[in-house]
């Protein structure tokens, strides 16, 4: 597939890239020889090949979501450097 001038300027234009006349010419050759490299792809027997979702074969390990007791107001707010009443108080960050 050869990458065209219309097309470039439509791929920079959803990049929000910006393209000067030196450096087109250089990018629709490599994008050309990149879109060729991949149909080469098309021409791999992949009968019987299942499809790859991820890369490692480690499952993760789950647990179950049992409820348990949380901690209660006050023993979280026991350690807290500042409070104010029921509330932690902590520096302003936003003017």
């Amino acid at each position: 597939m050869k990458i065209t001038r219309e097309l470039l300027d439509k791929i920079a234009h959803l990049a929000r890239l910006e393209i000067n006349e030196a450096e087109a010419e250089k990018l629709m050759q490599d994008m050309s020889e990149i879109i060729t490299w991949v149909e080469k792809l098309n021409e791999v027997d992949t009968t019987g090949v299942e499809p790859l979702t991820t890369m490692s074969h480690e499952l993760n390990s789950m647990r179950e979501d049992v409820p348990q007791p949380h901690l209660p107001h006050e023993d979280a707010l026991r350690n807290a450097p500042q409070r104010n009443d029921a509330f932690f108080k902590v520096p302003k960050v936003v003017e």
